[in-house]
């Protein structure tokens, strides 16, 4: 059923669609599409929700330590039918570090894709920032995996329906290493996943908006228009290199990234 709303009606139905996607994270339960019940929700409607979840997860004690880009690679942009990319919000609830178990029962329908994380060292406030300042900025690079998950039923989103949800943003596992990004050509930087011991994915930098500096290019002078600044310290993912991997109970997951690392993680019960 689709409902319409008027601009009176708005700010209301924002808190309650960010109110609904909280309640489903906290009790793992998918909802149905929101654009498929208010069709008319534009982008900036979209990430007025996600601030709502995201107000929702620091009030129980979380924090935002960075943020994560999707949407980067032309294939998912032909998906989802919009040609930029956007950007989620990452809480230290999230992070699981190389090795670790993530627990099957925190989530609903993960998946994951081996990215490059970027650590800051300094602020970068855009708008006006070059591939320069992101490098100058930056404390060093790490292979990681992005742990993806829907609270939207059967991931029958649209580009509206993912960024309400926070980008469908899960988990993050960083790797074992950090390295000078500036003494590598991250577009070259090949990636190899494995499951269960076998190759399932093949990648590479240059699936990120031709290199992960630009999807950090990109972030810098979107949050800038917005007043945001990326804080040093932050980590940043910067897009999928290769395609999702659906995810069950026992898998056992490790990204390889040439030149910066690798990245291991384990799903538990």
């Amino acid at each position: 059923m689709t409902h319409s709303m008027n601009s009176s009606s708005k700010p209301a139905l924002i808190e309650r669609l960010g109110n609904e996607l909280f309640d489903a994270l906290v009790s793992r339960t998918a909802i149905e599409p929101l654009t498929s019940r208010f069709p008319e929700l534009t982008m900036e409607d979209a990430y007025g929700i996600q601030q709502r979840m995201i107000a929702r997860r620091l009030e129980r004690g979380e924090r935002v330590v960075g943020k994560k880009i999707g949407v980067t690679s032309q294939a998912v942009m032909n998906m989802l039918g919009v040609y930029q990319p956007d950007f989620g919000q990452l809480l230290d609830g999230m992070i699981y570090n190389d090795g670790d178990v993530i627990p099957m029962s925190t989530l609903i329908q993960p998946k994951a894709e081996g990215e490059i994380a970027f650590i800051l060292k300094h602020d970068l406030l855009g708008p006006g920032i070059s591939a320069a300042d992101v490098l100058r900025a930056t404390e060093g690079v790490m292979a990681c995996f992005e742990i993806v998950d829907s609270r939207i039923r059967d991931w029958k989103i649209r580009i509206q329906d993912t960024v309400a949800d926070n980008a469908s943003c899960g988990a993050f596992v960083l790797g074992d290493r950090m390295v000078d990004a500036r003494s590598l050509d991250l577009r070259t930087c090949g990636m190899v996943l494995e499951k269960n011991g076998e190759v399932v994915v093949t990648g590479a930098g240059a699936a990120t908006l031709a290199s992960p500096v630009n999807a950090m290019v990109w972030l810098a002078n979107t949050l800038g228009r917005l007043g945001m600044p990326l804080k040093a310290g932050e980590v940043i993912l910067t897009g999928a290199l290769g395609a999702m991997v659906p995810v069950q109970p026992g898998d056992n997951l490790r990204v390889s990234i040439g030149g910066i690392g690798s990245c291991s993680v384990r799903f538990g019960a």
